[in-house]
Order: C-alpha cells, then sequence, then structure tokens
C-alpha cells in the first residue's frame, strides 16, 4: 500500500477478484509469450508508462498492496475522457459530502504495442476521487502521477518484476519457472467455501530467526523528512520505497538489538521511526540491510489483516524486493525468486517446479 493511512476505500474497494461472485481465480487474457510492459521504476517503486492513441504518456503507479484503480482529476481533464457518477455501497459514509464528487471513467484507447493489460475491475471503470480526498490521503511531498493501479489489476495474471535490470513483464498463463528461482507459497483470502475473495498476497520473511507474515507490497512508500533524510545519507530521494512493521515487532527487535540503527520522526507527515534491519531472508535468499517504517498495530492486525487469510505483522516493499528477479503467478498463489547479484546464501528455499493448477 501507498501509505499505511489510506482510507479503506482506497485499500480495499470492493472484493478483489471473481471470487466475491464464487469463481475461482483464472487468468486468461496472458499474453502468448513473456511481453515486456512500458514501466520504469522510481526509487524501487513500478511505474506503468502506457501512451494513448493519441501520443500522450500516461504514468501509472502501481502497487500490489493497493486497492482501487484509479486515474487522478488532472489526468481527466487533460485527456478530455468522460466521467459518471459512482453508486458504490458504502461511498457516501466514507467520503460524506466529497462522495458526490468521485466519478468514474475508462482508460482511454492505447497505442499498439506500447498499452498495458485491461482494467477489470468494476467492469473496466477506474474511480476519480476529488482532490480534497486526494491530499488527504498522502504523504507530503509525495508524487501524484496519473493514476493508480492495485491489487485488482494484478489479480489473476502472472506478472514479473526485474528489479536490477528495472524491466516488468506480463507472463503467459502457463508460465514456467526460470532456472535457478526458488518458490514461496502465497496466501489469499478465500471465502468459506474457499474461493478468493481478495488479491492482498500474503508471504513469507524471516528476521532474527523469527518467520513474519507479510503482505507482498509493491507499492509500498515512505517520504523522508528532511532530517530523516540527512541522517540516512544515502543520496536517494526523499520518496522511496520502504517496507512497514507493526509496533510489537518494531518493540521486540529494538529490545532485543539496540544496536540496530533507529531515524526518530523519520516519515513526513506522521513522525513514524524507522529501523535499520541487516538481514531479511526471503525464499532462502538473505539480504540487507533492509529499512522498515513504523506503523501502530491496528495497520495491519486490523484493517489490512481483514483483507488477508491471516494475521500479517507489515509489508515487505521494493527496498527488499530490489535485489531480485520476482514473478508472481497469483492464479497459482506462488511467487519466484530469483537473486542474479550479491545475496546469500540462496537456494535454500522450495525448488522452483510449477505448483498444481488452481
Amino acid at each position: 500500500m501507498i501509505r499505511s493511512t489510506l482510507s479503506s476505500l482506497l485499500v480495499a474497494g470492493a472484493c478483489a477478484t471473481a471470487g466475491c461472485q464464487g469463481k475461482s481465480p483464472s487468468a486468461g487474457d496472458g499474453p502468448a509469450v513473456r511481453t515486456e510492459l512500458p514501466a520504469r521504476f522510481v526509487a524501487d517503486r513500478m511505474v506503468l508508462v502506457p501512451t494513448t492513441a493519441t501520443g500522450q504518456r500516461l504514468e501509472l503507479m502501481t502497487d500490489s498492496g493497493g486497492g482501487m484503480d484509479q486515474l487522478y482529476p488532472a489526468t481527466v481533464d487533460r485527456l478530455g475522457l468522460a466521467t459518471a457518477p459512482v453508486d458504490r455501497p458504502g461511498l457516501a459514509e466514507e467520503l460524506g459530502e466529497l462522495a458526490a464528487a468521485t466519478r468514474k471513467t475508462r482508460l482511454p484507447e492505447l497505442a499498439p504495442g506500447k498499452g498495458i493489460p485491461p482494467v477489470r475491475s468494476m467492469d473496466g471503470d477506474l474511480v476519480v476521487f476529488p482532490d480534497r480526498f486526494l491530499e488527504a490521503q498522502m504523504l507530503p511531498g509525495m508524487a501524484r502521477h496519473d493514476g493508480f493501479l492495485g491489487s485488482r489489476w494484478f489479480a489473476d495474471r502472472v506478472w514479473t518484476w526485474d528489479y536490477p535490470g528495472q524491466r516488468f513483464f506480463h507472463e503467459p498463463d502457463d508460465y514456467q519457472p526460470e532456472p535457478g528461482a526458488v518458490a514461496m507459497p502465497l496466501g489469499f483470502r478465500t471465502n468459506p467455501v474457499g474461493k478468493r475473495v481478495q488479491s492482498m498476497p500474503r508471504m513469507t520473511i524471516t528476521v532474527d530467526g523469527r518467520e513474519l507474515p507479510m503482505l507482498l507490497d509493491t507499492g509500498a512508500t515512505t517520504v523522508l523528512a528532511p532530517a530523516a533524510l540527512e541522517a540516512l545519507g544515502d543520496g536517494g530521494p526523499a520518496e522511496r520505497a520502504t517496507s512497514m512493521v507493526s509496533d510489537d515487532v518494531f518493540q521486540a527487535w529494538r529490545k532485543a538489538h539496540p544496536e540496530w540503527r533507529v531515524i526518530e520522526n523519520a516519515q513526513a507527515g506522521t513522525g513514524s521511526d524507522m529501523i535499520e534491519v541487516p538481514e531479511v531472508e526471503i525464499a532462502g535468499f538473505t539480504v540487507g540491510p533492509v529499512w522498515f517504517t513504523h506503523r501502530p498495530n491496528a495497520n495491519f492486525h486490523g484493517m489490512m489483516s481483514s483483507m488477508m487469510d491471516r494475521q500479517v505483522e507489515g509489508a515487505i516493499g521494493g527496498n527488499a524486493f530490489r535485489h531480485f528477479v520476482m514473478t508472481v503467478d497469483y492464479p497459482n498463489a506462488v511467487a519466484y525468486f530469483r537473486c542474479p547479484g550479491n545475496c546469500g546464501p540462496g537456494g535454500s528455499g522450495q525448488p522452483a517446479t510449477p505448483p498444481p493448477g488452481p
């Protein structure tokens, strides 16, 4: 998720997949061969950059831990897109007087070879929230881009984030893992008859010998306050990928490891602290150091966990994934990790054999 104080509408929205209608997750629109999509990586987060049929470029922030697919008002105005009212349960309760100003629209026609797979949730519509609502949800200094694609856009498809190569791929439905990849099972929330109803992926990391269930969150973002950026001193931008962790785990780490570096009041707007974890194990690979932003327990134990198959303790983001070529096979609930650079020890996870079909 872009930031952990987001409205439940932005994070959850409605049911994320066809599972809400009792259907099993299925892909079905994958390309015949691996297809690279127009994308750029910005501080370890992936932004799609399709081009419209009229030659205008869009910038769409993506987030595997995010909710409703959106276009922003300035983009709708710039492209001259038609809008319509949003008829959605709970909208008035969530937005109050701003509900009447919330609209929906569709992506414009995209240029051949410069497009992206279609939006499939909400019958292909994207939500256009009013500026006043969006500004209240964003950290100070956060770039807005043209729009946002969340977990429902990723749902039921197969994707590869090549972080070292800064490339992004839509994989065929019958994707087979590459040599050297290590498989990690993912968890998704299902209904009582076992049908998937959300597409927020749960994965497991290991820190200091303890396994932690986490949201796989490619869009997790922080904006560092000026003093924190100076203290960090890594030459990176203020707005960047982060990982997040619940207060329970954060305090346990501080107690067990007083030598781990903590920057207080690190995040602009919220004053959240962050802690540097020297080593994080993902799929048997060890990477680090990784910075985690502190979040109240309720952010993950409450709202976020309600959309997942079990309680999670935080979110793991691009500042950890930056070492990997990561493929997420949503239909088969598995992620594959390859580390082309300096990860260790590696190879101690599950062998990368394709799972059975759903």
